[in-house]
């Protein structure tokens, strides 16, 4: 449950920890709407709710033996989140995770390692979500994660400027400003809209964007064109959902500026984000729960 869409992965993990996908399913739900004022709105709590009982309703077609629930930031920084997660387990019986910041990046990062070939201590991960942004990278034999509250919705619904964008930034971008050896691989609805967006994708096709190298040059391109479009205009542009037409610019920027201050040329797009690394979470709970060993 995000701050802009709801999804859902359904997989199974094999004992090399392998990730098959059997369905995905996203609802842009906008749970963060108004995600500046510290509340859910009820609006919000209700649609996110229809959502996540039809995805619970799919899991039980699919027989899944485990299920994860996870909130991110707009549930996070909520001051009634009480409320929807009292609201969502009563209607489904679901318990939901609200993942710290970190615990965030973290899981994405696992998602992307799951997802690509590899070393590591190669890969740099940034997801930029609805209300926030998570950075991870490899460091003193660790990976490091920090997690900073500018995200496409937030910085839309606040009117923040380029400057005030990058101010949130620069504490992240100095963390990580000493590691642009990295390969950059970004995950999230903004990354994987800017590479459907680039190749004008009618239909999205997750093969297609799964691995795509985005420029910078492309990046600084699309942004041009977003900000001279009208709203109407956007929603019909190739390779954009019409539900995101509204952040998407925010969302743009925001990759803009971490490949400008990073001085990257480009990133490249992965499918196997956050809910990949839920996925192997939740098969680690079968493993112990059934006693299975490998």
């Amino acid at each position: 449950m995000g701050t802009n869409s709801t999804r859902l992965l359904i997989a199974s993990v094999d004992e090399e920890q392998k990730i098959k996908v059997l369905f995905t399913g996203l609802k842009t739900t906008r749970l963060g709407e108004g995600i500046n004022e510290g509340c859910l709105q009820p609006a919000a709590m209700e649609r996110t709710l229809e959502a996540v009982k039809q995805f619970v309703s799919t899991a039980g077609e699919y027989g899944v033996k485990n299920v994860k629930a996870a909130a991110t930031s707009a549930v996070r920084d909520a001051g009634n989140k009480e409320t929807f997660l009292e609201l969502v387990k009563e209607h489904t019986g679901i318990k939901i995770e609200i993942l710290p910041g970190e615990m965030e990046a973290e899981l994405s990062y696992q998602g992307v390692m799951a997802g690509i070939e590899g070393s590591k201590e190669e890969v740099m991960v940034v997801d930029v979500g609805g209300g926030s942004t998570e950075f991870s990278w490899f460091e003193a034999g660790r990976v490091q994660y920090a997690s900073i509250n500018a995200g496409a919705v937030r910085m839309t619904e606040g009117g923040h400027s380029d400057y005030e964008i990058l101010e949130l930034l620069k504490p992240v971008l100095a963390k990580v400003d000493k590691h642009i050896n990295s390969q950059l691989v970004a995950v999230g609805g903004t990354a994987t809209t800017i590479a459907a967006m680039v190749q004008e994708l009618e239909t999205y096709d997750p093969r297609k964007v799964h691995g795509f190298k985005v420029k910078r040059q492309n990046v600084d391109e699309l942004l041009q064109k977003l900000e001279a479009a009208t709203l109407e205009e956007r929603r019909k542009m190739p390779g954009l959902q019409p539900e995101r037409a509204d952040i998407i610019p925010a969302g743009v920027k925001i990759i803009q500026l971490v490949l400008k201050n990073l001085g990257f040329d480009y990133f490249l797009v992965s499918e196997a984000d956050i809910l990949w690394g839920l996925a192997l979470r939740a098969a680690g709970d079968v493993e112990r729960k059934y006693g299975i060993t490998y």
